[in-house]
């Protein structure tokens, strides 16, 4: 039981990677607060352990919101994951000025402010653990993705300097860059493609472990950063890709 008598606030927590780390959370006992645009499941919602807070995040009112929800429920936090984002293909002559601020403001502006409303929380705690979730396309790039690669970027370096500017409060702050991961939205882009099962084929072949990633990689990994086991480690952007952006395509 890692996070025993911790509370986290996971933005995005009810599908997808967010799913999985509150799933992770849950199992290692912690309290969660889970915030999404949409209603949760019945069975998350149905946990005693887990508060719903149905808030759009786009809306400056709904971060400050989001933290005040979770001090009023469970009277403290502890963790913050700054899970939530969206992601679109664009063309660098294609996008329009509002489609660039909607991606800065889910992926970028977000994560900072809810930072800044639940501080002075983690610090009547005397600490705390902010795990902000970025991308190997913060490191490398798909074609049509300039926004996204822009904002995932920004985050890496945010939780760097978060850390710089936190530690002397004890609260740290690390970032993990998923590489590609089971959800809904992968299979559905997977069941758009000519051959589905050559794609998915294709797909593990990039990686050298022979396989995509689950959301529970990803929630594991954020138990450990959320422990106190981690508590010398900070400022770290940690890959987990399976090894994909290790290997080197052969040249034919």
């Amino acid at each position: 039981m890692e996070l025993e008598g911790k509370t986290a606030l996971v933005t995005g927590g009810g599908q997808g990677i967010g799913r999985g780390i509150v799933e992770c959370f849950l199992r290692e006992g912690a309290q969660v607060a889970v915030v999404q645009r949409r209603p949760l499941e019945p069975e998350l919602a149905g946990n005693p352990a887990v508060l719903g807070l149905q808030l759009d995040l786009r809306v400056p009112s709904a971060v400050p919101n989001a933290v005040q929800q979770t001090i009023d429920h469970f009277g403290a936090i502890d963790i913050l994951v700054n899970n939530a984002g969206t992601m679109f293909e664009r063309s660098v002559l294609e996008i329009r000025p509002e489609e660039w601020d909607q991606m800065i403001v889910l992926n970028l502006r977000t994560p900072l402010f809810l930072t800044q409303a639940a501080l002075p929380h983690m610090r009547e705690r005397g600490g705390g653990s902010i795990i902000n979730i970025g991308s190997i396309e913060g490191l490398a790039a798909n074609p049509g993705h300039a926004a996204y690669c822009a904002s995932k970027a920004g985050i890496h370096g945010m939780t760097k300097a978060l850390a710089v500017d936190l530690g002397t409060d004890n609260i740290r702050c690390n970032a993990i860059a998923p590489g590609w991961i089971t959800s809904d939205l992968s299979e559905t882009y997977l069941a758009t493609q000519p051959d589905p099962a050559a794609a998915r084929s294709a797909l593990h072949k990039l990686h050298p472990l022979g396989r995509l990633g689950e959301p529970d990689d990803v929630g594991n990994l954020a138990v450990y950063l959320a422990s106190d086991r981690a508590g010398f480690l900070t400022g770290e952007v940690i890959t987990l890709d399976g090894g994909r952006t290790a290997k080197l395509p052969l040249p034919f």
